[in-house]
């Protein structure tokens, strides 16, 4: 967590897309924010006169993400390599990363705009996939990059290098390769460890593993990890945070390493990270 406090003159403002109460709620937060002062940049959800995310990243000294974790994911994916602190406001079910309701949205904002604010460094994943030592496909994950299966294929063969010592060779549905941000989503349902926030690792959650004995495995976050991808029959696909995909065949490499260029998140003043984990997993509820 960082105490760095640089001043915050220019908000960029970020709505999910076709969402009416996203598009109604930034309505309001440029004209209140307007009203303080405060220069108002938006994406190009918004309309006219929007930008694109990342060139709004680069004039911002802050981002508000007004939707649902998909909607900060794609904003944290696309904001490239400046470490712009990024507000999630929550107007969608879970809110894992969106942790600020919507009820809170002024008071910290009015913090942030005080300079009484912290950050929290979430690592991201450079996800590369090469086929014949070309380029196909670069991007950065917030959550996680799912290498897997097709619908009509049998189960792949994922072999896993880490700096170029052989690990082992996954048998099954797929991999996840998640961050520590990522612990609660897809990996945690696949039987992977929740991590903190500020750990320094990712993870590698198997697939629906062929061998019971293959099983999550913690990896420092200065591991540079390739895996080649051995589809049985049928394909493969890459998937990274849910939203990004490259269909893959039999040879291709996927390299994953830490981003030179975390994240960085408000951190919330009103609740710890135990107690976003307690309400949104329901821990103790049956107590």
């Amino acid at each position: 967590m960082s105490s760095s406090r640089p001043p915050v003159h220019r908000v960029g403002i970020c709505a999910k897309p076709r969402s009416a109460p996203a598009q109604a709620a930034a309505r309001e937060l440029a004209e209140w924010l307007a009203s303080r002062g405060v220069e108002v940049l938006r994406d190009d959800t918004l309309g006219a006169g929007g930008q694109e995310r990342r060139a709004l990243a680069e004039k911002a000294d802050l981002l508000v993400v007004l939707g649902g974790d998909g909607t900060l994911l794609s904003v944290a994916r696309e904001v490239g390599s400046r470490a712009v602190p990024i507000l999630g406001v929550n107007l969608g079910t879970l809110g894992f990363l969106a942790e600020f309701a919507p009820s809170e949205e002024r008071d910290v904002l009015g913090r942030v705009l005080s300079g009484d604010y912290t950050t929290v460094t979430r690592m991201r994943l450079l996800v590369r996939a090469l086929r014949g030592g070309r380029e196909l496909f670069r991007s950065n994950a917030l959550n996680d990059a799912v290498l897997a299966r097709t619908d009509l294929s049998r189960m792949i063969d994922l072999e896993a290098e880490a700096d170029g010592v052989p690990v082992t060779t996954y048998h099954g549905d797929g991999l996840i390769v998640a961050t520590p941000t990522g612990s609660t989503a897809y990996t945690l349902s696949a039987g992977g460890p929740i991590l903190m926030p500020g750990a320094r690792v990712f993870v590698l959650t198997p697939i629906c593993p062929h061998e019971l004995a293959q099983r999550p495995l913690v990896l420092a976050d200065t591991t540079k990890l390739a895996i080649t991808v051995h589809p049985r029959d049928g394909g493969a696909h890459l998937t990274v945070d849910g939203q990004l995909g490259l269909a893959l065949e039999a040879g291709d490499r996927i390299e994953i390493a830490a981003s030179e260029h975390p994240a960085l998140f408000i951190a919330s003043p009103f609740r710890s990270r135990f107690d976003v984990l307690r309400t949104k997993l329901g821990w103790g509820a049956g107590a």
